[in-house]
């Protein structure tokens, strides 16, 4: 599959793609609208980012206790769920009157069920596309979040203006429902891709077993601290340049969108397993010149060019899917994304501390000079062996994720 014609005429892509895509524009609004909504009622910076961005953090927990429904509940059902939740999750904090507390604890509560979002979405992606389409389908879906984080963020500017915080909390409330409504009558019903019931003890059974293959493990090492570094970099774009941090900001989304596009549909797929290192020494290297501190246009350049290389995580998912056998992969994937959202805070408060006591363009370079240093001691590890996807392993792979034998599709 190489074409977006064939990908958006594949059966169920259309509304997987909008159901995802009015999500993304429905939590970006909402976001912005609460934070506004916090900040005037207490004033505190920390309130409002936390307000915004807090769900992430809630997210990551969920992730590590809840994954297994990713793979054991029915997709639609869960994907329907999960927005009709988030929905009047927003609803409930346009309340009038309703306590700070109260607020946080429905954002910690969404976060806990939007943890299973990922998983589910990029399993179902995978059931929905053939083999071959897994890497052209998730480029589409990473510019759609690019764009519709874009939108979202106009849309609820235009509300607050015209509405206010709760009147556009209630809006993106609307959108949810709207996702739900996708979902459900556009979605085909699926059985779940695994037997059993979900659960704490089964999710972290699951989660050791994917962490105890080799392979996967050093799979998700390169997803995971490569990316999350050069994130730390990204952070530090306000402290580098106050004045033009949103410039930076938005040609850094418009590399990672070309890099996307490019893998996505140009790139033959004999060739990516050969591009997955000097991508991830790409997302790195740039960011060594951000040192020197030079002006505006070069440094545009650099996070640009840079930002190109995050289209390595495409690359790493599609050998995850490989490495997995499908009754796990939406725990797999899971998993994966729950990763890079930790490494990602991480990086940005160790790159917080370094330019604390440097400078941000020291921070930067240190940060990339990591990055470096982990890709290319993974690279030896994450060169395909002649055995991969050999019946036998794939087999012994099942065995070891699932413990038995796999449900049939």
């Amino acid at each position: 599959m190489r074409t977006y014609r064939e990908l958006f005429g594949t059966p169920e892509f259309t509304p997987f793609f909008l159901t995802a895509s009015t999500q993304v524009a429905a939590s970006t609004a909402s976001g912005l609208a609460l934070g506004t909504l916090v900040y005037a009622a207490t004033g505190s910076p920390l309130l409002s980012a936390l307000s915004m961005f807090g769900a992430s953090l809630a997210q990551v927990a969920g992730a590590a206790v809840l994954l297994s429904a990713a793979d054991r509940l029915p997709p639609r059902l869960a994907l329907t769920g999960i927005a009709l939740v988030s929905g009047l999750g927003t609803a409930a904090q346009a309340l009038p009157g309703l306590p700070l507390w109260a607020i946080f604890v429905i954002l910690l509560a969404l976060g806990m069920v939007g943890s299973l979002g990922g998983g589910v979405r990029l399993g179902l992606l995978d059931e929905i596309l053939p083999e071959n389409g897994y890497v052209l389908g998730r480029s589409v879906l990473n510019m759609s979040t690019g764009a519709m984080q874009i939108c979202g963020f106009a849309l609820g500017g235009v509300l607050l203006t015209v509405l206010s915080p709760r009147g556009t909390l209630v809006a993106a409330a609307g959108l949810y429902l709207v996702a739900a409504c996708l979902a459900r009558f556009g979605l085909s019903g699926r059985p779940a891709r695994a037997a059993g019931r979900p659960s704490v003890a089964e999710t972290l059974r699951a989660n050791g077993r994917l962490w105890s293959s080799p392979p996967r493990r050093h799979v998700y090492l390169a997803m995971w601290v490569p990316n999350g570094l050069i994130v730390g970099c990204e952070s530090l774009f306000v402290a580098y340049d106050p004045r033009h941090a949103g410039l930076l900001f938005a040609f850094a989304a418009f590399g990672m969108l070309v890099g996307d596009a490019a893998i996505g549909r140009l790139v033959p797929h004999r060739w990516r397993g050969r591009l997955g290192a000097p991508l991830r020494l790409l997302l790195a290297v740039p960011y060594l010149v951000l040192v020197l501190e030079p002006g505006l246009p070069v440094a545009l350049a650099v996070v640009t060019l840079a930002s190109v290389g995050y289209s390595a995580s495409l690359l790493l998912q599609e050998r995850l899917v490989a490495l997995t056998p499908a009754q796990a992969r939406g725990q797999a994937l899971g998993l994966g994304s729950s990763g890079v959202l930790t490494l990602q805070g991480v990086s940005a408060a160790l790159a917080g501390a370094v330019a604390q006591y440097t400078s941000a363009g020291t921070a930067m370079a240190v940060m990339a000079t990591a990055s470096v240093a982990v890709t290319l001691v993974l690279a030896p590890r994450l060169r395909h062996s002649p055995e991969e996807g050999a019946p036998g392993a794939v087999a012994a792979e099942r065995r070891n994720v699932q413990g038995g034998s796999p449900r049939p599709r």
